[in-house]
This record gives C-alpha cells, structure tokens and sequence, in this order.
C-alpha cells in the first residue's frame, strides 16, 4: 500500500520538475528576444536621434544663411532707396536753380519791353503835340493872313490817336483799342494808321488775348513793309505765338525778322527768344 502511493508521487514531482524547466527555457527564449528587439529598437532610435540632429541642425544653418541674405538684401534695398531721394533732391535743386535762371531772362525781356514801349509812346506823345503846336501856328497863320476865310476844320485824327495813346498809358484797354479803331476808320491812309494798329495790337496782347494781337500785328507786317513798327510787330507777333504754344509759327516769324531785319535791336531779342523756345 505505501510503495502503491508513493511511486505515482514520485512519478508526479518528476513530471513537475521537467514542466517547469521547460517553461523557464522557453520564458528564457522569450526574454533574449525582447532584448534583441529592444537593443536593436533602441539602435534605430539611436540613429533617427542623430539624423534628426544633422536635419534640425542643417535647417537651421540654411535658416540662418536665408535670414543672413534678406538682411543683406534688405540693407542694399535700403541703400539704394537712400540714393535715390539723394539724387532726387540733387536733381529738384538742380530743376529749381534752371527755373529760376530761365525765369530771369524772360522778366528781362518783359522789362525791356516795357521800358522801350513807354519811351515809344512818350517819343510819339511829343511828336504828336509837337505837331499839333506847329499846326495851330499855322492855322493862327493863316487865319490872320486871310481873316475873310472861313477858320479851317481842326484835325480830328491826332486827336483820336493821342486819345488812345493817354488810354494805353492809364491801362483803360478797351477805350484805347476803341480811339484807334475810330482813327483808322477817318483816317485809314495817315502816316500814323501802322502805329495805330500796332497798338490794337498790344491792347490785346496786354489782355493776353493773343490771336486778335496775331491778327492786329499782321496788319502791320502785311500792308506797312516800309513802316517802323514792322519788326516791333513782328517780334510781338513772335512773342504771341509762343504765348499760345505754336512754337512752329513763332519760330518762322522770328527767323524772318532775323533775316530782314538783322540789324534791328528786335532782331537780337529774336536771337534770344528763339533759344527759349522748345
């Protein structure tokens, strides 16, 4: 009974015992491989780690050599935009000092212009009263030597032209351009008829109304060729074709006036404004 009991109990430790040593090994197996996966996991990371570093830090260099080339380009942008206003205000000066000595000699001109217009009107003023005193003398004259003789008409027409002179003067336009205009209208074969539409002429250059002076100033030029106030008209009508910008038209007349006239104080103002003219 006893040797019954303990042969199967023996039988039962030694299968025990050869179970658990199985199942240690295979746990054993187990494990190295956990461990070999692990290690070589741990290598793969190992190696992202590093490449990650070279990536991150490559970016970063070619960040950094990006940022490097905006600031420089910004910083020339910059430089270039200083230059610029430089030169620009360079130039704005250099555009103020030519207007100003472009500027100087037009007023010249005009002043000159002036000048010789007043000196004009005050030479004609006397001739005309000159005139007026010898033909009174030689009315009264002739009234004493022939007293049955009717008394002779007065002459109108001076009268008419000083009128408008005296307008001109006081820079009453219209009533001058009128006077004259009544001048030539009794009076279209005088000596004076040039000079009255001349001055026609300069009451509406002085309005700026340049075509009617254009067309004034032709008068002279066209019907007067021998009269003295032709290169006068000629340089005014000049004048007036610049002033309405037909720098083509203002050109050929003052080349004309050069040309037929080169000896003339108008012909060297000629000279003068032609190089003004663009």
């Amino acid at each position: 009974m006893k040797l019954t009991y303990i042969l199967p109990l023996v039988c039962m430790v030694g299968l025990s015992g050869c179970a658990t040593q199985g199942a240690l090994d295979s746990v054993s197996n187990d494990v190295d491989t956990v461990k070999t996966r692990m290690f070589s996991v741990e290598k793969d990371l190992a190696g992202l780690r590093e490449e990650s570093k070279l990536s991150v830090s490559s970016v970063e260099k070619g960040f950094k050599s990006d940022v490097a080339a905006v600031r420089k380009m910004s910083a020339d942008i910059q430089a270039t935009i200083d230059s610029t206003k430089s030169e620009m205000q360079a130039l704005n000066g250099k555009l103020d000092d030519t207007s100003v000595a472009l500027k100087k000699p037009t007023e010249d001109l005009v002043r000159y212009r002036e000048d010789a217009d007043k000196r004009i009107i005050a030479l004609e003023d006397r001739i005309l009263k000159q005139q007026k005193v010898l033909d009174d003398l030689t009315n009264k004259m002739s009234a004493d030597a022939k007293k049955e003789m009717p008394a002779p008409v007065p002459v109108t027409g001076d009268a008419l032209y000083l009128n408008g002179l005296e307008l001109f003067k006081s820079g009453n336009m219209p009533a001058a351009r009128e006077q004259f205009a009544k001048f030539l209208e009794q009076n279209p074969q005088h000596d004076l008829a040039a000079n009255a539409h001349f001055w026609i002429g300069e009451t509406h250059f002085s309005e700026k109304n340049y075509e009617p002076a254009i067309l004034s100033y032709q008068e002279v030029i066209k019907n007067y060729p021998g009269k003295e106030k032709v290169t006068a008209a000629m340089l005014k009508q000049g004048m007036a074709f610049s002033a309405i910008k037909d720098a083509k038209s203002a050109k050929y007349v003052l080349k004309k006036l050069i040309e037929k006239f080169p000896k003339s104080e108008e012909a060297k103002r000629a000279k003068s404004m032609l190089k003004e003219i663009r």
